[in-house]
């Protein structure tokens, strides 16, 4: 898998530069710049089709299951619950690590353009109340995008709006958009599965 770009939109502050959070930060690039498919191919290749039609293209939640299995070996905490809003406690953060240091959010985007929108709201929300000290957003690039499930949440979509986060208040935090792409396209690979069914990638 390819980083393309990481988009910071808060970095301020003496948690932004910490050897603590800058270890957690090189950990979570390292994981997603390993991730393969099909497994042990040191690639990570998509099946070139459209996913806009149902049953074509590749799935999204099998990928994002990938790291977030990783992720909870090390400690993190999965679909875990954080009371960020006053009156409604917005939807489970994909995954937290707990530390004195400061808690991190990770949403890996599986769904539409609104639920990145969500996301991203939810993780400056907690900046804002100082109950997170930095959250990340993985999404597909244009190029992945096209291959995956219809109308998933992507970079593209969510860039006129990225000066909107960036004026959130907060003077000691991360708020970050990590960019992902494909290795390359295969009509030799399998289509990824849609959906929790099939294999997931381990």
């Amino acid at each position: 898998m390819k980083i393309i770009k990481c988009e910071i939109l808060i970095n301020n502050g003496p948690f932004a530069q910490s050897p603590f959070y800058q270890s957690i930060r090189k950990f979570i690039h390292d994981e997603i710049l390993t991730m393969d498919y099909p497994i042990g191919t040191g690639k990570f290749l998509l099946y070139p089709e459209s996913g806009k039609k149902r049953g074509k293209g590749n799935g999204v939640t099998p990928i994002k299951k990938s790291l977030m299995n990783r992720l909870s070996e090390h400690g993190w905490k999965l679909e875990e619950p954080l009371a960020i809003a006053t009156r409604k406690r917005p939807g489970n953060c994909d995954a937290v690590y707990y530390s004195p240091e400061g808690n991190i959010v990770l949403e890996w985007e599986t769904g539409n353009i609104s639920s990145s929108h969500r996301a991203l709201n939810k993780m400056s929300l907690g900046l804002l109340k100082g109950i997170i000290s930095a959250g990340i957003l993985i999404v597909p690039s244009r190029k992945m995008y096209q291959y995956l499930t219809d109308r998933v949440g992507n970079y593209s979509e969510l860039e006129p709006y990225l000066d909107l986060w960036r004026a959130v208040r907060c003077d000691n935090g991360v708020l970050e958009i990590v960019v992902i792409e494909q290795d390359d396209v295969s009509f030799d690979v399998p289509r990824i599965p849609k959906g929790t069914d099939g294999r997931a990638l381990v």
